[in-house]
């Protein structure tokens, strides 16, 4: 079971992103609505991903990113930003984030994602 966690402060943008995500049995999706919220989560209970927002409301989606890596830096992350691809690369260097999603992402944003963390999953078993 892979057990991901989205952090929003706005669940319906991300309603198309959830559903694909939910199409999978072998998903499990919890939610957060802050990055306070978010931190206490992934400390209290394991989470193989984690998607954040842009904005949190009491911090930035890159700024959760760089937190989680010192509560648990097995974790995967991945953000969603209104920065071009090269100043999201540029801000996000050194986190570790799987992907970078548009403002209003989509399933079949939910589906690549899906296969790259499968990737990486199976990828961990073999060593």
């Amino acid at each position: 079971m892979l057990k991901l966690l989205i952090v929003t402060t706005d669940r319906d943008k991300l309603f198309d992103f959830a559903s694909a995500l939910l199409r999978h049995e072998d998903v499990e999706l919890a939610w957060a609505d802050s990055g306070r919220q978010a931190l206490d989560m992934v400390s209290r209970m394991p989470v193989d991903l984690v998607v954040t927002d842009e904005n949190l409301g009491d911090m930035t989606g890159l700024k959760l990113a760089l937190r989680l890596l010192s509560i648990n830096p097995m974790v995967n992350c991945s953000a969603i930003s209104s920065l071009s691809e090269e100043e999201f690369h540029e801000a996000s260097e050194g986190l570790g984030l799987l992907a970078h999603h548009p403002p209003q992402p989509k399933g079949e944003d939910a589906e690549g994602l899906l296969t790259r963390l499968r990737e990486i999953k199976n990828l961990m078993k073999q060593v």
